[in-house]
């Protein structure tokens, strides 16, 4: 088993609790999937959000996901830099995996495509 850094990003239109719920669980899961990842292999989450979402705490999302509620998780703010993307929510998941570097596949949605677009994958509906 390897330790390995799993990435993903998302941006929502609007700083509602909802959305930022709703944004978080769409990410989490996704990068569950894509990863086969299951909680026990989870060292810690770390959340980070710019300046401009500030309705809810992310985090809430991933403990609400069956069998995650034990995961470490921060949340933190992203540093605010000039012409930054903006509502944006990442991820860096700390996971212990058999998967190389090259195999982990990090997931970049909404306009948030634009932090990573080399990693970003192509799927059918592109």
């Amino acid at each position: 088993m390897q330790f390995r850094g799993v990435r993903g990003a998302i941006t929502i239109k609007e700083d509602t609790e909802t959305e930022v719920l709703q944004a978080t669980d769409r990410l989490f899961r996704e990068m569950i999937e894509a990863n086969e990842i299951e909680p026990e292999q989870v060292a810690s989450v770390f959340i980070s959000v710019t300046d401009d979402v500030t309705n809810a705490f992310p985090a809430r999302a991933m403990r609400a996901i069956d069998g995650w509620s034990y995961v470490p998780v921060m949340c933190m703010k992203e540093m605010s830099v000039p012409n930054a993307l903006q509502k944006c929510i990442r991820v860096m998941m700390h996971v212990n995996t058999r998967k190389g570097q090259r195999e982990i596949q990090h997931i970049y949605l909404e306009k948030a495509v634009s932090l990573r677009p080399d990693l970003v994958k192509k799927t059918n509906h592109d």
